[in-house]
């Protein structure tokens, strides 16, 4: 079963790389609709949800390991 997780492959913390490892799509992709709807949606709701992610989604094991 797959987990929702922080990425390696990451630009700001991996959320973005993280979804997009869960759904088999080209992280980029994401990170274009992402900034695409923050940016027509007034960008407040785009970066709270962002943000949120950030603090709430586990790391992935490799980057925990990688700490140590």
């Amino acid at each position: 079963m797959k987990k929702l997780q922080k990425s390696l492959d990451k630009q700001l913390c991996g959320v973005c790389g993280g979804i997009a490892n869960y759904l088999d799509v080209d992280p980029t992709l994401v990170r274009v609709l992402w900034a695409v709807l923050t940016l027509f949606s007034s960008a407040f709701p785009g970066v709270m949800i962002y943000l949120a992610l950030a603090i709430c989604m586990p790391k992935a094991p490799e980057l925990i390991e990688e700490k140590i």
